[in-house]
C-alpha cells in the first residue's frame, strides 16, 4: 500500500526541501541594505495614501460575501451538468428551484442597494 503513495511523498518532500531550502539560500546569500525606500508599503507604483489601518466599508464585504455564494452556485452546477441525463426530470426541477432561490436572493439583495458601489 505505501508504495502507490510513495510518489506523492517524495513529491511533497522535494517541495517542502526545495521551499526551505530557497528561503535559507536566499537569507543567506542575498544583499542587505535595507532603506527607507525599500522598507515603505507598496501601493501600485504610488505613494500610500492614509494609514494602513484604514477601515473598509461593510459593503465590501457583503460584494465579497455575493460573490463567492454565485460561486459557490456555479460549483453545484458542474456536478448537476455532467449527470443531467441520469438525474433525469428530477434533476431539473431541483436545479430550477435551486436557481429560482438563488435569484430571489439577488434580486432581494438588488433591491436592497447591497450592489451599489459608493
Amino acid at each position: 500500500m505505501l508504495g502507490v503513495y510513495l510518489p506523492i511523498i517524495v513529491l511533497v518532500a522535494v517541495a517542502v526541501i526545495f521551499g526551505l531550502a530557497s528561503l535559507t539560500f536566499s537569507s543567506l546569500i542575498g544583499q542587505k541594505k535595507p532603506s527607507v525606500v525599500k522598507l515603505a508599503p507598496y501601493e501600485c507604483g504610488c505613494e500610500p495614501v492614509g494609514s494602513a489601518r484604514e477601515r473598509f466599508s461593510v459593503k465590501f464585504y457583503i460584494i465579497a460575501m455575493l460573490f463567492i455564494l454565485f460561486d459557490i452556485e456555479a460549483v453545484f452546477m458542474y456536478p448537476w451538468s455532467v449527470l443531467f441525463k441520469r438525474l433525469g426530470i428530477f434533476g431539473v426541477v431541483e436545479m430550477g428551484l435551486f436557481i429560482v432561490i438563488l435569484f430571489v436572493g439577488y434580486i432581494y439583495v438588488w433591491k436592497k442597494g447591497a450592489l451599489e458601489w459608493e
